[in-house]
């Protein structure tokens, strides 16, 4: 049965708020708590939409412009990528390279929309995310090279479709060390502990949350929504890697997607209730560390 290739990105906008949850969830589950309902992400983005939007006068069109720019690339970074055995809608030789730009262009204009505001701490905040970019980018870019090299293809969706377990049992090194450095990127840039705290409240020890202090109403719910969207985004690059499950059919591939989604969502949550974030300086060495992981996969690969 041939599955619509609208499906992933699709999945990615209903269900990236659902992702959220289920971290938040099993945080409160490891405090001893009951935490908010599985429904409460949405239930924000509704209220944020029903709000009014307030704008400083020392910002321009640009600050507007970040989170509907934000937004758009986290969807097209969505149709990008695959999930489970769901082609992506944008499925082409050399995507992944636009993977990488999209994302990258996402950032740039919420750092721009953070400086237009003229604030210290959203300065502050997008000097850090500048800085941290610098080692993730690479590390992700360096694991999909890995991985074209591994499939033999520089397609996302063809490359992540011949992730099974055949190409385990041949590769298996190479492909735990690009789950591991993927891991590692997918904690940095969805500003997830031990990098980012996105539920602290604290403007010296923020990174991602300090630069969207000044907006308010639905440029807030398009911040939120895009990042959850990310969320599940790298989440299903992972899960395509570390669940191995290709049957042919299509819909069963992405209910065992579905499974590894849920996993890890909980696993995250249990990362982030059992390790404090690292001190600014740390950071760097975790994010080289995953860059290096993904070239020791290349040079494995390239024997």
């Amino acid at each position: 049965m041939t599955a619509p290739r609208f499906v992933p990105p699709l999945l990615a906008l209903a269900c990236g708020p659902g992702l959220v949850a289920i971290v938040a969830r099993t945080k409160a589950r490891m405090a001893g708590r009951v935490g908010p309902p599985l429904a409460q992400p949405y239930r924000d983005l509704v209220k944020l939409f029903r709000k009014g939007a307030v704008y400083g006068a020392t910002t321009t069109w640009l600050f507007r412009a970040g989170p509907i720019v934000g937004f758009a690339t986290a969807a097209v970074a969505a149709a990008l990528v695959p999930f489970g055995g769901l082609a992506a809608p944008l499925a082409f030789p050399g995507d992944l390279l636009l993977l990488a730009y999209v994302l990258a262009l996402g950032r740039f204009f919420a750092v721009l929309a953070a400086l237009d505001t003229g604030s210290s701490f959203e300065g502050m905040g997008a000097s850090r995310e500048a800085s941290l970019a610098v080692f993730t980018e690479p590390a992700l870019v360096l694991a999909l090279v890995a991985l074209a090299r591994l499939g033999g293809t520089l397609s996302l969706s063809a490359m992540l479709a011949g992730v099974g377990p055949a190409a385990w049992a041949a590769a298996a090194p190479a492909l735990a060390l690009l789950v591991a450095a993927l891991l590692v990127v997918f904690l940095a840039e969805n500003g997830r502990l031990p990098v980012d705290d996105p539920t602290t409240h604290l403007e010296l020890t923020m990174i991602h949350e300090v630069m969207v202090l000044d907006h308010g109403g639905p440029d807030l719910a398009l911040v939120g929504w895009g990042a959850a969207v990310r969320l599940w985004t790298f989440g299903a690059l992972l899960v395509g890697l570390a669940v191995p499950v290709r049957t042919g059919d299509p819909w069963v591939d992405a209910a065992a997607a579905l499974g590894g989604m849920v996993a890890l969502g909980v696993l995250t949550g249990l990362v982030e209730s059992s390790m404090a974030r690292l001190r600014l300086r740390h950071v760097p060495q975790l994010l080289l560390g995953a860059a290096v992981l993904s070239v020791l996969a290349l040079f494995l690969v390239l024997r």
